[in-house]
């Protein structure tokens, strides 16, 4: 599970932080079949991602620093460089063309 969940949160460190408001609105996305519910705030110079597993409730804290991210899922400690982070398959949607 670990080594599931860790390249799908991972996706997040590079995730925009458009507005940095007080209060994000709640993001989400799937991978694996897993649903992932978070929020993203600047503390600093720090990104803090902040999220559940929906299906399971497990809690994750991911602190995005300038070459590494730190944090925990579940209990469980995790590390890695930043640069092994890949970025997230969208799907785009287009809303309106002519």
């Amino acid at each position: 599970m670990k080594t599931i969940i860790l390249p799908a949160l991972g996706l997040l460190a590079l995730a925009p932080t458009a507005a940095l408001a007080k209060d994000e609105a709640v993001k989400r996305f799937q991978h694996d079949g897993a649903t992932y519910s978070y929020t993203v705030t600047q503390v600093g110079g720090t990104r803090v991602i902040k999220g559940i597993e929906e299906r399971t409730g497990k809690p994750f804290v991911l602190r995005v620093g300038a070459h590494r991210v730190r944090g925990t899922v579940g209990s469980q400690q995790v590390s890695f460089p930043l640069r092994e982070v890949e970025p997230l398959a969208t799907d785009r949607t287009r809303l309106a063309s002519r």
